[in-house]
């Protein structure tokens, strides 16, 4: 059995019941996620469009790929005709630009909403109270199936706690947003005690990024 493969295996035996695992495979060689691949995972993030579309061509056409980076709207055309989910989209915008891009190829494209939990002016995101200002119904071409969110970068565990159960209780208010995408290496654990049903890992499974 490959590290990739042990790590997978030590992951999964902390997972709650429903919770999805998304291989953070960004910087990462096509190779890692083959192994991860043949370790049974299906489901792989990936920050960077130009990186995500060659890695796309060369891997299984079975794999789920998931944006989790910023997404601008100028690349939006060239993930959306495989993409599986978006998680990151953090404005109308682009909200907008995606929907346009899934309404030309006639394909309904999964997106979670950001939302900007953290103390942090460095995240993206809505604010907690945009969200109740958007109009969803719209974006005809759109699944907009949950939210995520990045916590605060602290050492301050009530704090990250406050950031994911604040987008529990936004996820709660809307009975379409059913993924909700919070925790990392660093606080998965604390996330799926606040509800969480995605996490993305990366180091983890896969080490230090191999920029």
């Amino acid at each position: 059995m490959s590290a990739i493969s042990q790590h997978i295996e030590a992951i999964r035996a902390t997972l709650l019941e429903g919770v999805q695992l998304v291989c953070v495979s960004k910087f990462h060689p096509v190779t890692a996620i083959q192994e991860a691949y043949d370790a049974g995972e299906r489901d792989f993030g990936e920050s960077r469009v130009q990186e995500l579309c060659a890695k796309q061509s060369e891997l299984p056409a079975d794999i789920r790929w998931h944006f989790i980076g910023h997404l601008q709207t100028n690349k939006v055309r060239q993930i959306v005709p495989f993409v599986y989910l978006i998680h990151s989209v953090d404005s109308v915008r682009l909200l907008e630009t995606i929907n346009a891009e899934a309404v030309k190829i006639n394909r309904i494209v999964n997106v979670l909403l950001e939302i900007h939990t953290a103390n942090e002016t460095t995240k993206s995101g809505f604010l907690p109270q945009e969200l109740q200002t958007l109009d969803l119904d719209q974006y005809a071409n759109l699944n907009i199936c949950g939210l995520m969110t990045m916590a605060t970068n602290t050492d301050d565990q009530e704090e990250i706690h406050r950031c994911f159960r604040l987008l529990k209780s936004l996820a709660d208010s809307d009975e379409r947003f059913v993924i909700r995408s919070m925790g990392m290496s660093d606080d998965y654990l604390l996330a799926m005690q606040d509800g969480s049903n995605m996490i993305r890992i990366g180091t983890d499974i896969f080490g230090p990024r191999q920029y």
